[in-house]
């Protein structure tokens, strides 16, 4: 516990240094006071003032970005920001200001070195630093290249190496040799060589303190360990085996953890797999990697049991929606109930259209890659969506493959993945948007009606019991304005449409569970959620361009 309050506080006083030195420098009142006993005493010219001036700045924004590190107790955060911190107060002697920012500053020093001991987190596995360094030579460069470019095209009469000079100081704000003949020209270079100065301080600074997101996969035998450890009780289990994940195993190798890297969390998604008894040995390997790194530890799509498990580690729960579980054996189309789902089957038989159901490996290479082909075209976004519930991948032995064919051509598509040796999940639903509605509910209704699986997972539900209760007779203001928001963004994310998709098939629901640290976690951890789903989250087209960076 002392731990913990001695980072927040060394937290919230680093960004009160970088405020600090961000006022003392660009606020008129800061700037009044630039005549302080301190600097006259030690007779530091006007040149060094304006240095300094821009070492406080610089220094005082990547103290505001340090902040985030050091919540994090990452050890790389601490180094940097002892370093700024005591550059910090050296440059506001030079600033011959206000004794406050400086006291600030040499506290925040003092209090970094007596609480080193807590700043003990590892830098991510895949960092920025080659790219810091490289970001930094190539700003650096160019500023120096455009300011030397804009000397030799003036009529200053100056040599290569005092243009040269002058060049590499206006980076931090300081007058070199050249003597310019105009005060705009000299205002331009000086502008032109702090803006690339600046800029490549904390861009660096950025590539270097960033929360790196390691490019998971995993191996052959670790895919082939998972496989052995997967059962009935889980129908979300195989989505365990996407690539794109990592995983730690309990030291008896009976249960395990998969987990991707989004944001500095490193998020899990439904249940561990193996035995329920061997679950907290796994949790315990992954909290101790998420330690280590400075990861935030949370688990999405967890069940009740899973829930409970997670709670017993200190992490919050919270319910986020409902599974769609129908048993094949009490489904069927008869009944007042199922009208409207009977209704689309016979309107879509009646238009031609028949359905398949076929095991993966009992298609041809040719049929699984053109059904990936047309699964793509149909998708209808540039991001496939799903984490939890998808697999990103199609044809893997012992999945189900439906298809909806019309005068020949495959109009609609299901994939369902094995839920052990008894159920099935459904992993990926499109269909031709020209195809008639109620596509979908026949091949739902094929497959439930002639599988020999005992239950099927359909669609998650988010939100489900919220809806439900905001439309119940009676509900409260708050209840039925909950469940109106959810509807307002059902139009962009379908929770609504969904939900009543997934109802009309008459299944038992199962609710799943979101775990997570802390309330004041939630943000980045549901940034972290809807970027894995691929809902949301970050800008693509930004993490892109800081990509080829």
């Amino acid at each position: 516990m002392a731990g913990a309050t001695s980072v927040a506080a060394i937290t919230w006083v680093t960004r009160l240094a970088g405020l600090l030195a961000l006022v003392s420098v660009l606020v008129p009142a800061g700037r009044r006071t630039l005549r302080g006993r301190v600097a006259e005493w030690l007779e530091l010219p006007h040149e060094a003032t304006v240095g300094a001036a821009t070492v406080v700045l610089v220094t005082g924004v990547l103290l505001m970005l340090l902040a985030t590190g050091l919540k994090r107790r990452k050890r790389r955060a601490w180094q940097l920001a002892v370093a700024t911190a005591a550059l910090l107060t050296v440059s506001h002697l030079g600033l011959r200001h206000a004794l406050g920012a400086g006291l600030v500053s040499l506290a925040l020093l003092i209090a970094l070195i007596a609480t080193r001991r807590y700043f003990i987190a590892l830098p991510d596995p895949v960092t920025g630093r080659w790219r810091a360094i490289r970001v930094f030579l190539q700003l650096t460069a160019a500023g120096v290249a455009i300011n030397f470019v804009l000397l030799s095209v003036a009529p200053v009469a100056a040599s290569a190496a005092d243009r040269l000079a002058q060049s590499m100081l206006a980076l931090i704000g300081v007058s070199g040799p050249v003597v310019f003949p105009a005060l705009w020209l000299e205002d331009l270079s000086a502008a032109v060589g702090l803006l690339f100065g600046i800029g490549a301080v904390l861009l660096a600074a950025y590539f270097l303190l960033r929360s790196a997101e390691p490019a998971p996969e995993l191996t052959d035998d670790e895919v082939e360990r998972l496989r052995a450890l997967l059962g009935e009780r889980d129908s979300l289990g195989y989505f365990a085996l996407r690539r794109d994940k990592f995983v730690v195993f309990s030291k008896s190798g009976k249960a395990a953890v998969t987990y991707r890297v989004i944001a500095g969390v490193a998020l899990c998604s439904a249940d561990p797999l193996g035995d329920p008894e061997a679950w907290p040995g796994a949790i315990e390997e992954y909290l101790d990697v998420c330690r280590r790194y400075a990861w935030t530890p949370a688990a999405m799509g967890c069940s009740e049991l899973g829930a409970t498990v997670w709670a017993r580690f200190g992490l919050e729960v919270l319910e986020i929606g409902d599974e769609a579980v129908v048993d094949t054996e009490t489904f069927t189309l008869e009944g007042r109930v199922m009208r409207g789902v009977r209704q689309a089957v016979s309107r879509t038989k009646r238009a031609g259209y028949t359905v398949r159901v076929r095991k993966a490996q009992d298609l041809s290479l040719a049929e699984l890659n053109e059904l990936r082909t047309l699964a793509a075209t149909w998708r209808g976004t540039d991001t496939e969506r799903g984490f939890s519930m998808a697999l990103g991948r199609m044809g893997d032995p012992g999945s189900v493959l439906v298809t909806a064919e019309h005068d020949g051509r495959v109009r609609g598509l299901l994939q369902f993945v094995p839920w052990g040796e008894k159920g099935l999940s459904l992993d990926v639903m499109r269909r031709d948007r020209t195809a008639d509605n109620g596509v979908n509910e026949l091949m739902i209704s094929e497959l439930l009606l002639t599988t020999p699986a005992q239950h099927v997972s359909l669609n998650f539900a988010a939100f489900r019991a919220v809806l439900e209760q905001g439309q119940r007779i009676g509900a409260g203001p708050v209840a039925r304005l909950s469940a109106r928001t959810l509807r307002f963004f059902s139009r962009w994310i379908q929770i609504e449409t969904l939900y009543r998709f997934n109802a009309k098939f008459q299944p038992r629901w199962v609710p799943r569970y979101l775990a997570y640290p802390a309330a004041r976690d939630l943000p980045r951890v549901g940034v972290a959620v809807f970027e894995a789903e691929g809902l949301g989250g970050r800008p693509s087209g930004l993490l892109r361009a800081l990509q080829r960076v």
